[in-house]
């Protein structure tokens, strides 16, 4: 009786992309076509869009088509205050539910400082309760939370998710993206000419970018294969 050799085909990494302050996830979406085709081949990416219907003008009038969404709300104008903040982040937890297994989370703007909170909240069993640990982020123009209650749940103690940042030259978010560094250890940063945007990859940056994820694609990839052997194993 011949003996059969199923070869397991590895995934690529999977991350939930979480888009900027009153745009989409098709926004976002198509924002990312600037980077490399052979760097985004090494993704599968999902773009949802966030909870809250846009409230305001956006920014991106005029450019792309609404409708705009927000993924969380203030009640000032300084953004210190949050309206019903567990809402996104039980929303997120929905998502990777829905569409895991989800390795990362990738943000940008607005949603990158969701994603960086939450990577520090389910560190600490704050949020994400449901959901396996997340294993990378990747955070363009990010800031820490600006509500300081939220703030120190998030960023008290160092948060060890590995992390990727994008820091813009002319990005108005980039000292409080320089400040965020701070909450995280060893992150590997990414800087650009750029302003408050999703850049544009040169080589360099490209060549950062493919071994950030090799990385982690190679922690996956064994996490998997251990996985895959205890469920061998309990047969």
């Amino acid at each position: 009786m011949s003996s059969q050799v199923v070869i397991q085909e590895k995934r690529k990494l999977k991350l939930l992309c979480l888009h900027g302050y009153r745009t989409s996830g098709l926004i976002l979406e198509t924002q990312l076509q600037k980077w490399p085709q052979f760097v985004l081949d090494q993704l599968d990416l999902v773009f949802p869009d966030a909870p809250f219907r846009s409230t305001g003008r956006s920014q991106v009038e005029g450019f792309f088509d609404p409708p705009y969404y927000e993924w969380f709300q203030s009640s000032n104008q300084e953004f210190t205050e949050y309206i019903d903040f567990d809402k996104p982040m039980e929303y997120v937890e929905e998502c990777i539910t829905k569409h895991g297994p989800i390795d990362g989370l990738l943000g940008f703007s607005q949603g990158s400082m969701l994603a960086a909170a939450l990577a520090g909240l389910q560190a600490k069993g704050l949020a994400l309760t449901k959901v396996p640990t997340l294993k990378f982020l990747i955070i363009i123009s990010g800031a820490r939370l600006l509500n300081e209650s939220w703030a120190e749940k998030a960023f008290s103690n160092a948060i060890c998710c590995p992390s990727l940042h994008f820091l813009g030259e002319t990005d108005f978010l980039k000292p409080y993206g320089t400040v965020l560094l701070e909450s995280f250890v060893d992150p590997v940063v990414i800087h650009h000419g750029e302003g408050h945007t999703i850049p544009r990859l040169d080589e360099k940056g490209s060549e950062l970018v493919l071994s950030f994820l090799e990385k982690i694609q190679k922690e996956v990839d064994n996490q998997d294969e251990q996985q895959r052997s205890f469920r061998r194993s309990s047969l």
